[in-house]
């Protein structure tokens, strides 16, 4: 599960309106070379229902997302699987600061994780779903309810809603 290359392609440039984070690459990305591969995975869904792509992405197509302003990165680059699966270090302290270093270097307006983990992993352990006080740079944070079939009882668009309405309405 460890390597030296990526295991998905960094998403980030500079002028994105918006970036979304998750801890590390699923098996199923992985092996499909995509984001948010997994068919029960409500990330395109998600995306689309909330008004953020004109029509439903196949996990395929992440690449069209830039067209949008929309970038994507994972915590953990070089490993994949369940956050449980993960070697340790791959979501500790070393890989967040990376992780602020490369927001702050393109500076989108805002940076959404896609999981409660992934947010507390770099926010803090106390930080809540939702929007975050703090900022990285002049980047806004939100923290949203993973997408993941694992996360399923815990699934609520409305923050995500939120997000798209804040990101539509900013300048």
């Amino acid at each position: 599960m460890n390597g030296k290359k990526h295991v998905l392609p960094e998403r980030l440039k500079p002028g994105l309106t918006l970036v979304f984070c998750g801890t590390a690459a699923g098996r199923q990305s992985a092996l499909q070379k995509a984001y948010y591969a997994h068919a029960q995975n409500k990330f395109w869904r998600t995306l689309h229902q909330i008004g953020l792509t004109p029509y439903l992405f196949a996990p395929r197509d992440y690449p069209a997302l830039w067209d949008l302003g929309i970038g994507l990165t994972d915590i953990a680059k070089f490993a994949y699987g369940m956050d449980h699966q993960l070697p340790k270090d791959s979501l500790g302290r070393d890989a967040a600061d990376a992780l602020k270093a490369r927001i702050q270097k393109v500076a989108p307006r805002f940076l959404a994780f896609t999981s409660l983990t992934a947010g507390r992993t770099v926010m803090g352990k106390q930080a809540l779903p939702g929007r975050q006080a703090e900022k990285i740079g002049d980047t806004q944070v939100w923290i949203l309810p993973s997408p993941s079939p694992l996360a399923s009882n815990h699934w609520d668009i409305a923050p995500w809603r939120a997000l798209a309405k804040a990101v539509r309405r900013a300048p």
